[in-house]
């Protein structure tokens, strides 16, 4: 379902445009007048006249749009700000944006978020939650089909794997952590970024690899869409629990902003976030949790452990 407000919605934002420039389209006005906002007015709950909302590439943005224009409809009222919504290309045009000042709130990936938190000030506000207002979790996994020799990530050496794509949570660090684990090498590992956690799950199905990651998140996805059976493949590794995305705001706005933020994200109804959670896996949802860095403190630990920069998101 469409959200009655017509939601500012920049889908594939250019990592050039994102992060030098500010991407908001012509309509902004427009949209802004007709759900009764004043148009370029600035409040303590409306900083430069409209709320700038960045939304992680996990999932195609066709079908990401209708769900974030349910969350956003939701916040503007809230808020009485227009929420101006950018889907980004990728993990680190994200994380540029908000340092750069061109998104004043974005969801990150966990591992985003230590980068974001790191590079761009980003604090966590609030995260998915099942109906019982407890924190959400997925993980990670690699995958095999059903008949594949292929029994343990230490037999991964010399064959062909599928990642989401650079820097993500799931479908990057944790596989390539698992095999630092193992004593695999990365050079004896064909390493094939499929674009993202979609396109890895279709090369394994597809028999393009030997071996594919696919998080709890997409496997609950693609069951419902009928489009990935389980029984003809199995899984030979899987990550411990990682808390679901935050939604963060950028540390440089006015501190009244934030409160003012973290509480209307509190207040919403589950209905409110149920459309995106769903692509979290969150079910039944809840409102959305309070969380803090803290909460992602073993992502912090995994970068460190890898050596990861900025430059690997």
């Amino acid at each position: 379902m469409r959200a009655k407000r017509p939601i500012m919605f920049v889908a594939a934002v250019s990592s050039l445009c994102l992060a030098l420039a500010a991407c908001g389209g012509t309509g902004t006005d427009a949209a802004a007048g007709s759900a009764g906002f004043t148009a370029g007015s600035a409040s303590a709950t409306c900083p430069d006249g409209r709320i700038r909302f960045g939304i992680e590439p996990y999932e195609d943005p066709a079908k990401l749009k209708p769900a974030y224009e349910v969350l956003a409809s939701a916040l503007e009222k809230k808020l009485n700000c227009p929420v101006e919504l950018q889907v980004v290309d990728d993990y680190s045009a994200e994380v540029l944006a908000m340092r750069n000042g061109k998104l004043d709130i974005a969801q990150f990936g966990p591992l985003g978020y230590v980068f974001a938190s790191e590079k761009a000030g980003a604090q966590a506000l609030v995260s998915f939650a099942d109906s019982s207002g407890r924190l959400t979790t997925y993980t990670a996994g690699i995958w095999v089909p059903k008949d594949s020799p292929i029994t343990s990530v230490a037999d991964l050496k010399g064959r062909t794997l599928a990642l989401g794509g650079t820097g993500s949570t799931s479908g990057d660090a944790l596989p390539r952590y698992a095999l630092k684990q193992a004593g695999v090498a990365e050079a004896d590992v064909k390493i094939n970024y499929a674009g993202g956690h979609p396109e890895a799950l279709l090369a394994l199905t597809n028999g393009k690899v030997d071996a594919a990651e696919i998080n709890s998140q997409q496997l609950a996805a693609a069951q419902a869409a009928g489009t990935f059976d389980p029984a003809g493949y199995r899984r030979i590794w899987t990550s411990d629990p990682i808390p679901n995305d935050p939604i963060t705001v950028a540390g440089t706005l006015d501190p009244a902003f934030r409160t003012a933020l973290k509480d209307a994200l509190l207040g919403l109804e589950p209905g409110d976030v149920a459309k995106v959670g769903a692509f979290l896996d969150v079910d039944p949802p809840g409102p959305l949790a309070e969380v803090t860095r803290d909460t992602y403190r073993p992502l912090f630990d995994l970068a460190a452990a890898l050596g990861l920069t900025e430059k690997d998101v």
